[in-house]
């Protein structure tokens, strides 16, 4: 895990800087104490990044729990009652995990996954416009389309025109410029600028811009602008913001019906990202999804026994981590410890940090994810690619991860049964000597109920006084209703003329009184 030591680190930091914020905005957005966001983040880099089997994941509080630990809160009568739903939503996962239910993560097709790290690239872009230029009325972190301010994804990011504030802005082109630098012409001169991120370099700048300009009216960055980490007095008030699970609670329904739906959610969003990391990864390793189902439950106990909010594996801080070079399990777990010493031992500091810098980092992070040149890739692959990559993207734009990739998955079904109807046979006409029409048919390999409409068609359409030679050597599956269909077809073959051969790979059977012999001849 230390053999990749000068690349981990580096990437450990960029990847905390991107996490710091979302940590504590998703915890703003969830209606939880700030500082149980970053409880969670720091349980999903250390913890989490020990067991799991993934290389280049990260896990931490994500936003597509949000709108569910908001209603969970007030609905379970208080924030200790929901600590328990996500212990018991953290064991069962790791029911899920014993049972391998991370199975269901490899059916997801590829279009679906390159629209999910799409959509979300392009989401990221929208929503840290407004952060950008010193508009932070809504929290970082929540990437619905409805949002906590009462504006959308489009409405917020109009908001900064009537009054775009100066200092922020000053210092996010800033910052932009130094990653835009460092990113295309200073990574390649050296390895000092390898060592040392872009990232680092802005987040500097923007703490020392917000020193030097403090006392100024015009130019300064106000608090509200900045990170804001909860500052505790001393270590009693720090172990003080921890808080533990009322497990007297334990036979309400209400808290296992929650623990359920975390423990669903959370399972999800982690298999979809395990996917889509996979396909980012340049070493392409492939992460064991029942075990990242078992570190993900083992998180998610810890942290609601500690206070913390539950975890998910997620693209943001993953895609940040592969970006910055991340190789091994080593940059996930130092980002966690980063997390903790920092909050423990400079939270002043960490309070210095301008968001529109941090808003600039994550630019580039979208960008990366959603790089024009793979809508022309995807969309000189067919139409059979492109539609559910645009739909699964347009979905995460307007609603939210899940129902985006819900959509996308739809709409990939509905292709893969366009290919079956397409596919379940071959029919291939040719004159006979003595005037009659011969006409071929070979089955697919697996025919299904989805083909009936298809070969019902075709057999409909045969000419009378004609030779059928049905083709059955390379199908291993036929659905009893096709089989039904070639029946009630050999009685209305009688009527019209039409002989019927059926091949298959014990030998020719001529118009057979019924296709069940066909089932016959496989199962010997």
């Amino acid at each position: 895990m230390f053999k990749n030591i000068k690349q981990d680190i580096p990437a450990s930091i960029v990847v905390f800087f991107v996490a710091l914020p979302l940590c504590l905005g998703i915890a703003l957005a969830s209606g939880a104490p700030l500082f149980s966001g970053l409880i969670a983040g720091i349980v999903g880099g250390i913890l989490v990044g020990v067991l799991s089997g993934s290389q280049i994941g990260v896990s931490g509080p994500a936003a597509g729990l949000a709108a569910i630990v908001l209603t969970a809160i007030s609905s379970l009568g208080g924030f200790e009652n929901f600590l328990l739903a996500v212990v018991l939503g953290g064991a069962i996962q790791i029911l899920f995990g014993i049972l391998k239910a991370g199975v269901i993560g490899y059916y997801f097709p590829s279009s679906v996954i390159k629209g999910m790290l799409t959509g979300i690239g392009i989401i990221i872009i929208l929503k840290q416009i407004p952060h950008f230029f010193g508009y932070d009325a809504d929290p970082e972190g929540d990437f619905a389309f409805m949002q906590m301010d009462g504006q959308n994804t489009f409405s917020e990011i109009l908001a900064p025109l009537s009054g775009i504030q100066i200092g922020p802005t000053i210092v996010a082109i800033i910052g932009l410029g130094i990653l835009i630098l460092w990113d295309k012409v200073l990574s390649k001169k050296g390895k000092i600028f390898t060592l040392i991120q872009g990232p680092l370099v802005a987040v500097v700048i923007g703490i020392i811009y917000y020193v030097l300009t403090k006392d100024s009216s015009s130019l300064s960055i106000q608090g509200t602008h900045l990170v804001q980490v909860p500052v505790p007095e001393d270590f009693s008030s720090f172990k003080a913001q921890f808080t533990s699970p009322n497990f007297s609670g334990i036979t309400n329904p209400q808290i296992w019906i929650t623990a359920f739906t975390i423990a669903l959610v959370a399972s999800l969003e982690t298999l979809l990202c395990v996917e889509a990391t996979d396909k980012l990864d340049p070493e392409k390793r492939v992460t064991p999804t029942n075990r990242e189902l078992l570190a993900q439950g083992a998180g998610n106990m810890f942290s609601g026994f500690i206070g913390g909010l539950p975890v998910t594996q997620v693209i943001v801080r993953s895609s940040a981590n592969i970006q910055s070079g991340g190789k091994t399990k080593l940059s996930a777990i130092m980002h966690g410890f980063l997390l903790l010493i920092s909050v423990m031992l400079i939270p002043k500091l960490l309070n210095m940090i301008p968001l529109s810098v941090l808003a600039a980092i994550l630019f580039i992070v979208g960008y990366k994810l959603a790089k024009p040149a793979l809508f022309k890739q995807m969309y000189l692959l067919g139409w059979k690619q492109f539609v559910p990559f645009l739909v699964t993207i347009m979905g995460i734009i307007f609603t939210d991860l899940l129902i985006g990739i819900g959509l996308g998955l739809a709409v990939g079904v509905v292709v893969v049964l366009i290919k079956s109807f397409q596919n379940s046979h071959f029919l291939h006409k040719e004159d006979e000597s003595n005037g009659s029409q011969k006409i071929k048919m070979t089955l697919a390999e697996e025919v299904t109920f989805f083909n009936k409409g298809a070969i019902l068609k075709e057999l409909d359409q045969l000419p009378a006084d004609c030779h059928l030679e049905l083709d059955v050597r390379n199908t291993r599956f036929l659905d009893y209703d096709i089989i039904e269909i070639l029946d009630d077809f050999a009685l209305k073959a009688r009527l019209k003329n039409i002989d019927i051969t059926l091949v298959s790979e014990k030998g020719k059977v001529s118009n057979p009184e019924s296709f069940i012999s066909f089932i016959n001849l496989r199962s010997s």
